[in-house]
């Protein structure tokens, strides 16, 4: 008969177990502290143009908005390439708890601002420095997040994990619509409008408090562990080690994560406000759809991770950015209905190959670097395809519509960029990373020693 198993290696594996736990929570929050800040934004953007912005034209306050709102998309490469080289060099962990007090922070102050009537000027200039703040930090805690979620989950439940992450990032839209609702039943929409918006951006402090507090009670991976103690990992600079080695990879990861960021802040930062002025919803019935879709959204990403993990990060591409490239003109097309339940069946319909594609891209992005450079290598590319599809997406969106005067423009926008991400990841070279599963596997050494 075989031995049971020591009460030291029993006692081991639990620990083991509840470190993981707490690392999968920990970057959750994280990742629901960062979309929450870019959501809240999004969904506040005709107040913010009011307070902040004004103008006679809401054309004209809505573009101001909104180029703010992608000026933090824009430093985020230079916050992902300075946190990330940091990342790789003294580890994960450290780099986590700085970030995710700046984006607190920075939300925060955003919700103690005066508006433009109080002190002219200064009050874009105050919003577009908070704004760089978070973006800044976001350019880290971006990646850094899953990268630590990825080399504590198990190897077969990478997807899964990194679902739950991804999933995160919709529940923000859920809480921050339902907060702003709530607020304009509470107060009445003049309350809501003179000072009660300001109550969910301070609501970002207790919510970083409380991550800090999760990732204070994680470690490093042992997978990390091993990279920080070797004795190359004083001598190499992270920032010119992922140029050197992964410089095509990260091109294709950057354009991967481009359609994810594109299409992602078309739902949650553009829809609210595009539902209002091109389908003729009020805001309630906006935010409540906003709120339902982006509910689908965090439960059903871990599902399609879990699918992923079964078939591969390669067909979730592939099938994923084919659909968005074939139903996004539909889509919108029911979404302008002006019709509350023909527009919700719209967003439902834009969302099923978005977490389909989800599944794939929030893995393989940084599942397909070595983990001595992951960081960086991860955080650049992941940044640079966010700061010029994601950042620009509320901005182009409103632009395509006013000069066109189609309200389908910015889906026909989507699905050709849809068509090009669907090219590269078949024909660009693009290797399946599901460690299990690919024949080109990065890291086969490592690999090895996790089983």
């Amino acid at each position: 008969m075989g031995q049971s198993p020591s009460p030291r290696v029993e006692t081991q594996t639990a620990r083991s177990g509840s470190m993981q736990k707490r690392v999968l929570a920990g970057g959750a929050v994280g990742q629901f502290i960062e979309f929450y800040d870019f959501s809240l934004y999004g969904l506040s953007a005709l107040i913010l143009a009011t307070h902040f912005f004004p103008s006679g034209s809401t054309f004209t306050a809505m573009l101001a908005t909104f180029a703010t709102f992608g000026v933090a998309f824009l430093i985020r490469p230079l916050g992902g390439l300075f946190f990330g080289a940091l990342g790789d060099r003294i580890g994960r962990r450290p780099v986590l708890f700085i970030t995710l007090m700046g984006i607190g922070l920075a939300t925060v102050g955003i919700g103690l601002m005066p508006s433009y009537s109080a002190i002219g000027f200064a009050a874009p200039v105050l919003l577009v420095f908070f704004r760089l703040i978070q973006g800044f930090s976001a350019g880290g805690e971006s990646v850094g997040a899953p990268a630590f979620v990825l080399e504590h989950a198990p190897l077969e439940r990478r997807g899964l994990w990194l679902g739950v992450t991804i999933g995160a990032t919709a529940l923000p839209g859920v809480l921050a619509g339902g907060l702003i609702l709530g607020l304009n039943l509470l107060f009445g929409p003049d309350g809501y409008e003179e000072w009660a918006w300001r109550i969910p951006f301070l609501l970002a402090l207790p919510l970083s408090v409380f991550g800090f507090w999760i990732r204070s009670r994680t470690e490093e991976s042992p997978e990390f562990q091993k990279v920080l103690k070797s004795a190359e990992a004083k001598e190499y600079s992270p920032i010119r080690e992922a140029f050197r080695t992964n410089g095509k990879r990260m091109v294709q990861v950057a354009l991967v994560c481009g359609l994810m960021a594109l299409s992602f802040y078309f739902l949650a930062g553009y829809f609210v406000s595009f539902l209002q002025t091109a389908g003729g919803l009020s805001r309630a019935q906006s935010l409540g759809l906003n709120a339902i879709v982006m509910a689908l959204m965090a439960t059903g990403a871990p599902l399609t991770g879990l699918i992923g993990d079964k078939v591969g990060r390669r067909p979730m591409l592939l099938a994923g950015s084919a659909g968005l490239a074939i139903l996004v003109i539909p889509a919108f097309l029911l979404i302008t209905s002006g019709n509350v339940g023909v527009a919700l069946l719209g967003q439902l319909v834009y969302i099923i190959p978005l977490l389909v594609f989800g599944a794939g891209s929030s893995t393989i992005f940084v599942e397909i670097f070595q983990t001595k450079t992951r960081f960086t290598s991860a955080a650049v590319s992941y940044n640079v395809g966010y700061a010029l599809l994601g950042g620009t997406a509320p901005l182009v969106g409103t632009w395509l519509v006013e000069t066109t005067g189609s309200v389908v423009s910015p889906g026909v926008y989507l699905a050709v960029y849809a068509v090009i991400v669907f090219l590269v990841v078949r024909f660009g070279g693009i290797p399946e990373t599901h460690p299990l599963l690919g024949k080109n596997r990065p890291e086969k050494t490592e690999l090895v020693t996790q089983k």
